[in-house]
């Protein structure tokens, strides 16, 4: 049989390395131990290989089953998951995405958070959903640290660089998972609306009896939950095994038939006399788990810029390498000016992203880098996860029918985007909190715009007076809280990108976002920028 046709003006798969070849994270881990930067480019080699490649689709592909019973008919209320998940999992907590912010640092070694937030932004573009749990385990040592009991025990297997997926008793364990358990059925976001009783049995332990309509991880060794206990809602770490191995009272009903986040499991579940321990003081359920939640929304931010990064990243190679009316795509005039447009928010993205990151290394000995962390978490995470979606869409195009298929990873990034601006805090939450955070300490933020204003230079006046005029609307108008958002997040990006040096990309950044026009799609750049340059300076051309 004679072929119809030879595949030629097929585009070769995305190879290189992820960090190597992104011009953005070599700058911001510049000065870096040599140590460091050889597990960066180890991470950055592993993400685009083929072998991580297939691990990310079949982890999506053959995605977790819950079995609720076994063959004889006990409940067993286990998740099983593809061998592919499981690699991904050991990998990520061999690097310390579960442990890194958590370990002694050694003179010289790099941050820890912004360190993690590396790593974790490049194994975002890779597989998000099992970064679900690695970000729940690492910040749950947050919350559990309110317990110094509790923390000596559980601590050293949390903050683990081993992973471990038998079900068995905890303690039996050299590294655990942790999952969280908030919101329910009548009352979602609304947490003060839970109806799951805490009965005090006797110093911390107390029998949970009540459900969750969203219980992340379910495969996890121990929840974080919330729970009514007689002074008020209160926050438990539950196991979901006793110490002699057998349940913990937690019946699963079902997994969560979700968008995207596919290969990590979400589940719904009925606490029957769980046994739980205390964390902090009865009554300050939410106060202690929040400890655990802004940790989550920085990993949020980071990893909604991954997506963007990697999204991009296979479009910039498509179009170099797609030959369209006798040229390159990536020469066509208007097609430039898209990449380059997208370009400028997956910077703007990162920068902030990591920004956030480096504040939260330095908050506990700076008073502005703590004003920063405490203002500027609901901020970044709003602007950053909002914006993922839509770019990513249109990285999608770039591609176009290919793109849309399963085949390429794009598909994949494009349903696990939204999910970061819906969990851990949506939009409207985290403009809410940014408007507590105005009316509790308003100088976090006159000190955040008086930094922002000294790096914009010249155009920082007037970005101040907008800012000015907007954070004075919010103080009376609730409904204008995401304008603010929206507006700081712009500025502080802006001032972000010139602090780093990327002058024209802050130049363009300035122009299109923060004093440009309304506009409602990507190549809206006009000819005073050189798009061909700005997009060669962030996806320099394959080597």
């Amino acid at each position: 049989m004679t072929a119809t046709h030879t595949v030629i003006n097929q585009v070769p798969p995305l190879a290189g390395n992820a960090f190597r070849d992104d011009p953005l994270l070599l700058q911001l881990a510049s000065g870096t131990p040599e140590a460091q930067l050889r597990e960066w480019q180890q991470i950055g080699a592993y993400v685009r290989s083929a072998e991580a490649q297939d691990l990310a689709r079949l982890a999506n592909s053959e995605t977790p089953k819950l079995k609720t019973h076994d063959r004889y008919g006990h409940r067993l209320d286990r998740v099983e998951f593809h061998p592919a998940y499981h690699a991904l999992m050991r990998r990520s907590t061999g690097w310390g995405m579960t442990a890194s912010i958590w370990e002694p640092k050694d003179r010289g070694a790099a941050p820890g958070h912004l360190h993690r937030a590396i790593g974790f932004y490049m194994l975002a573009g890779l597989e998000s959903g099992h970064l679900c749990p690695m970000t729940m385990t690492s910040a749950s040592l947050a919350a559990i640290t309110s317990s110094p009991d509790l923390a000596r025990q559980w601590a050293p297997r949390i903050a683990s660089r081993k992973y471990d997926s038998a079900s068995k008793a905890p303690m039996e364990k050299a590294g655990l998972t942790i999952g969280m358990g908030m919101t329910e059925k009548q009352g979602g976001t609304d947490v003060r609306a839970n109806t799951t009783e805490a009965v005090h049995e006797g110093r911390d332990i107390y029998r949970l009896t009540g459900h969750k309509w969203f219980m992340s991880a379910p495969a996890s060794d121990a929840f974080l939950v919330l729970a009514q206990a007689p002074r008020g809602l209160s926050c438990f770490l539950v196991p979901r095994l006793r110490a002699d191995g057998q349940a913990n009272g937690i019946e699963f009903m079902r997994l969560k038939d979700k968008l995207g986040n596919r290969s990590n499991a979400s589940s719904e579940a009925e606490f029957r006399a769980a046994t739980g321990h205390r964390l902090g003081e009865e009554g300050d359920g939410v106060r202690t788990i929040l400890e655990m939640v802004t940790l989550t929304r920085l990993d949020c931010a980071v990893a909604s810029a991954g997506l963007m990064r990697a999204s991009l990243a296979e479009a910039v190679h498509h179009a170099r390498h797609r030959h369209v009316a006798g040229g390159v795509l990536a020469d066509k005039p208007l097609m430039v000016r898209v990449l380059a447009d997208m370009a400028i928010d997956a910077a703007a993205a990162t920068a902030l992203a990591m920004r956030l990151a480096y504040a939260f290394d330095h908050a506990g000995s700076d008073e502005f880098e703590a004003a920063y962390t405490r203002a500027m978490t609901p901020v970044v995470k709003y602007w950053v996860c909002k914006v993922a979606p839509p770019m990513i869409g249109e990285a999608m195009e770039c591609l176009g029918g290919n793109g849309y298929t399963e085949d390429f990873p794009i598909a994949r990034h494009y349903r696990e985007a939204p999910v970061n601006s819906i969990w851990d805090g949506s939009g409207n939450v985290m403009a809410l909190d940014l408007l507590r955070v105005l009316h509790r300490s308003p100088e976090s933020y006159d000190m955040i715009l008086d930094n922002i204003g000294r790096h914009l230079g010249r155009r920082g006046p007037g970005t101040l007076d907008v800012l000015s005029a907007a954070f004075d609307l919010a103080r009376t108008d609730e409904g204008s809280a995401r304008i603010v958002a929206e507006q700081l997040a712009l500025a502080a990006a802006a001032a972000e990108l010139y602090r780093l040096g990327a002058g024209k990309l802050a130049d363009a950044f300035v122009e299109t976002r923060l004093a440009g026009a309304w506009r409602s799609s990507y190549g809206m750049i006009d000819s005073r920028f050189d798009a061909a340059h700005l997009l060669d300076a962030l996806y320099p051309a394959d080597n």
